[in-house]
């Protein structure tokens, strides 16, 4: 099929990033409810392709958001790189999204059209008792828009009601795309019970990592650290309030991080990197009695962790899924200007740069941190 706009044509049904597809993705997302459009796709490791689709009729209580910005997240670039172990390529990209109302179905009652708005991606069943009982994160079939073929690089994405959210008036687009990993980060932030006075140890200067630690900075008056690998992602951890940052290849950060604490340990770290590593130094900084929240899916199935530091130390490890009631909180302190997840973005691309901004956030010479892709 081709460009009904631009009449090229792609006999395959993919649209790979060359000359004619940039003009094609340029007339989609500038154009008003095309039949057809371009949705970015991971078809290979690290070779982001545009498949074409056409939009569908809305059932009664979907809508039609016209994507106006979709960031790219750490999964997005596990899937980038052919190491997501939930999502085996092909796979549709992108799942923090904004935008605004283009059509509603006939039940849809909380939204018009030109609403600004922003989108909880989650898909479960509804009927489980965990969704029963209000902790929809841990449905028993819990999936994600992404992961059945919906990805959030594309002009258009179709939505239950339910799970769409007002966008406030003082939050662009571009930070409205970082409401879900904001709300990913208040969830973690909730599961460890913030308290005055705690000290805490942030192991990933992604923006997880940096999200958590200002929430943390907003909740509590405790000394944080950062652990992290890239000097660029630590110097952006001191400006947002850190005390001192560690880089973890140089030198022993668990061992500086006791000495810095009279050999105690500290009250709470949350591991937002997804590696082995980073796992057991997240469980070796930690005071007795203390805690460690994973926040991140490994690429690798197995690790290998020290079980005698939890009899030892009496410390815990708490996973954190997602969100469930976190949207409506992050939505509320971006409203209120009292989180700017807007400070950790360091690009913004047009959506035929797509494959650009994969490569930038693979590179450490980049500076990258948040790369945000303006689709219209």
């Amino acid at each position: 099929m081709g460009c009904p706009l631009c009449q090229e044509q792609d006999p395959k049904g993919v649209m790979a990033l060359g000359f004619g597809t940039r003009q094609y993705l340029r007339h989609a997302a500038g154009s008003y409810m095309a039949r057809t459009y371009p949705m970015a796709v991971v078809t290979a490791p690290r070779k982001v392709e545009f498949q074409e689709r056409t939009l569908p009729e809305l059932s009664d209580n979907k809508v039609l958001i016209r994507v106006r910005a979709a960031a790219i997240c750490g999964s997005d670039l596990r899937i980038f790189k052919g190491k997501h172990p939930s999502a085996p390529l092909p796979s549709a990209i992108g799942h923090e999204v904004s935008g605004v109302i283009a059509g509603t179905g006939k039940h849809v009652s909380q939204f018009r059209e030109g609403d600004r708005v922003t989108v909880e991606p989650v898909i479960v069943c509804g009927t489980c008792e965990f969704c029963l009982s209000g902790r929809y994160n841990l449905c028993t079939q819990i999936s994600f828009q992404c992961r059945q073929g919906q990805g959030a690089f594309t002009p258009y994405f179709v939505a239950e009601e339910r799970w769409v959210h007002h966008l406030p008036e003082n939050v662009s687009f571009e930070e409205g795309a970082l409401v879900e990993p904001l709300a990913v980060a208040i969830h973690g932030v909730e599961k460890a019970g913030i308290q005055l006075g705690r000290t805490t140890t942030f192991f990933g200067e992604g923006a997880i990592g940096l999200l958590i630690l200002m929430l943390v900075n907003r909740s509590g008056d405790g000394q944080t650290f950062v652990v992290g690998a890239q000097q660029h992602r630590l110097a952006k951890a001191m400006e947002l309030g850190a005390n001192e940052v560690f880089d973890n290849r140089e030198g022993d950060a668990v061992s500086a991080i006791l000495e810095r604490t009279s050999g105690a340990g500290i009250d709470l770290s949350f591991e937002a990197v997804g590696q082995e590593e980073t796992l057991l130094q997240s469980l070796m900084v930690l005071r007795k009695g203390g805690m460690a929240v994973l926040l991140c899916i490994f690429e690798e199935p197995e690790v290998r962790i020290t079980p005698n530091l939890f009899i030892q130390k009496e410390i815990s490890l708490v996973g954190s899924q997602g969100y469930c009631w976190d949207f409506q909180t992050a939505l509320k302190l971006m409203e209120q200007e009292a989180v700017r997840p807007g400070e950790i973005i360091t690009h913004v691309l047009p959506l035929e740069s797509l494959q650009h901004g994969f490569e930038l956030l693979m590179d450490d010479a980049s500076e990258a941190i948040k790369v945000v892709i303006k689709v219209a």
